[in-house]
């Protein structure tokens, strides 16, 4: 095809699906979630209008057009909840701060309604769940529209040493909206596209580690990946009840902050949230400050394994500490994070453990009527369902034994000491707010055969340790998003959000994905 009709058809999808409502009132490309509130407000549109809008894109990006495979499953009720929103908000009734707005969740988040919940996994295609997660309560309660569960890496990301992210049985390989041919990252691959590409205005991810912060790096998103008790992850498929936790993917860090407040609770389901009590916040926006960054002590991560690896992402990185000292903050350069790259193995025994207890614990509870009922038979299942994607990971998990071995309590316990130890000690050392890194190189071409190319990333501590991060667009390289990550201690959700805003409206980095076929080198590159 010619290059010329190749940027033609580019620019053709990036124009908004057609809606049955007027442009300037039920426009879903790039909007907000206070824009659609306003829009519903004044009357210029619905909910329905809304939520056609966003079906009809799912069906122009996503099934046809570019193809991004970003979506699993579309609600069959979409329509009819946006209808019963509607009513209510003539009514005279408003859920919360999301009513009216469209949702997509990870597909390994629970709805007990006519979508399945699979984590991508042809050994639950059809499997529904027997309850709503409990961010799924909370988003239906807070008026959102769950549109569709987004495809994801399967099994979050844990099943094959080479794997590629964004791939699963159910859903086929995710692309990225701004190259198709390159990755969109793992394991909320589909929530970041699929949000990035305004099949959704927000969406809800989960991390073990990077699953949240990298795929909305790599799609030009705000990412929350919160502190470990934050948000409940009761109804989801587990990877690890040490590391696992839901958060926001947006396009805005307040879009990202209102959607934190929707989530963030106290739940006797998850045992692991009593110790959010007194640390959640019913209104996260109330903390974003445009001059946040006036006086703020910021340490940059560069003496170690999370600069070097991609020198274009390191020029970004740079490019936006200028920005913060310009904007008043105190920048402490050259810092070294203590323990880095101690933890690495630790944590990859935790996982293993615990993904095989969890998940064990998970399909049984789903009854006799599921087709699967431990991690032993969903390894037969694919051993005799085989889709030439390997299972290294999952026989490794199989071979471990319970939770109360020594080898399992030893890793537990030295990886997620050493990981806080090493924030938290560079954090008071030298009296800062956050921590500073690249969140990732750009996105590197999908391979099926070989899996990812992976270069490095600044998830691991955080992740480790159970404390938060938030990614921010930092800016392109070549059309592909970079981001750069704020890291900091235990419920320390309120600081990030008042940096990255500050950071975010003192750059305003993102730009709209392109639907490019491929990247495009300058002359003489």
């Amino acid at each position: 095809m010619p290059r010329s009709l190749c940027l033609l058809m580019a620019l053709l999808l990036v124009s908004p699906a057609p809606s049955a409502q007027s442009p300037d009132g039920c426009d879903v490309v790039e909007a907000s979630v206070s824009s659609l509130q306003q829009a519903q407000e004044s009357g210029r549109c619905t909910a329905r209008a809304l939520v056609e809008a966003t079906l009809a894109r799912i069906e122009a990006l996503d099934r046809t057009g570019p193809a991004l495979h970003a979506v699993l499953e579309v609600n069959p009720d979409a329509l009819a909840i946006a209808d019963a929103l509607d009513r209510e908000r003539a009514a005279g009734r408003l859920r919360g701060p999301l009513h009216g707005v469209p949702v997509l969740v990870k597909g390994n988040v629970g709805t007990a309604d006519r979508m399945a919940t699979t984590a991508g996994a042809r050994a639950l295609d059809g499997v529904v769940a027997p309850a709503d997660a409990f961010v799924a309560e909370r988003l239906r309660a807070a008026g959102a529209v769950i549109v569709g569960k987004a495809n994801l890496s399967e099994w979050a990301n844990f099943r094959s040493t080479r794997s590629s992210s964004g791939w699963s049985g159910l859903g086929g390989q995710t692309r990225n909206p701004y190259a198709l041919d390159r990755s969109p990252c793992g394991s909320s691959s589909g929530t970041g596209a699929g949000v990035a590409a305004s099949l959704a205005t927000v969406g809800v991810g989960t991390e073990t580690d990077g699953s949240i912060v990298c795929p909305s790096a790599a799609s030009g998103l705000v990412g929350v990946k919160p502190t470990v008790g934050l948000v409940s992850r009761a109804g989801i498929v587990p990877l690890s009840h040490s590391q696992d936790t839901a958060g926001p993917m947006a396009r805005s860090v307040r879009d990202a902050a209102v959607l934190l407040g929707v989530l963030a609770g106290a739940d006797p389901a998850d045992p692991a949230t009593a110790a959010s009590v007194g640390h959640v916040e019913a209104d996260y926006t109330r903390f974003l400050d445009a001059g946040g960054l006036r006086g703020a002590r910021i340490g940059v991560l560069r003496d170690g394994p999370f600069f070097g690896y991609s020198p274009p992402a390191d020029r970004l990185a740079d490019a936006a500490i200028e920005a913060m000292r310009r904007a008043g903050a105190v920048v402490v350069d050259s810092l070294a994070l203590p323990h880095a790259g101690e933890v690495d193995a630790d944590e990859f025994t935790v996982l293993l453990y615990d993904f095989k207890h969890d998940l064990d614990a998970y399909l049984a509870a789903l009854g006799p009527d599921a087709p699967v009922h431990s991690l032993a038979d969903v390894i037969a299942f694919n051993e005799a369902h085989p889709d030439g994607v390997g299972q290294e990971i999952l026989l490794m998990a199989q071979q471990k034994g319970p939770l109360t071995e020594p080898a399992y309590l030893d890793a537990l316990d030295r990886s997620r000491r050493l990981a806080r130890a090493g924030i938290d000690s560079l954090l008071t050392a030298h009296g800062l707010d956050a921590l500073l890194a690249p969140t990732g190189s750009p996105a590197w071409t999908i391979d099926r055969l070989n899996g990812d190319h992976f270069l490095g990333a600044s998830s691991t501590p955080a992740a480790v340790a159970g404390y938060p991060s938030v990614t921010v667009p930092a800016g392109l390289v070549v059309g592909l998003p970079v981001g750069i990550s704020f890291i900091g201690t235990a419920w320390s959700e309120p600081v990030l959000l008042r940096l990255a805003y500050a950071y975010e409206q003192a750059t305003q980095m993102r730009r709209p994905p392109s639907y490019l076929p491929t990247v495009s080198f300058p002359s003489g590159e």
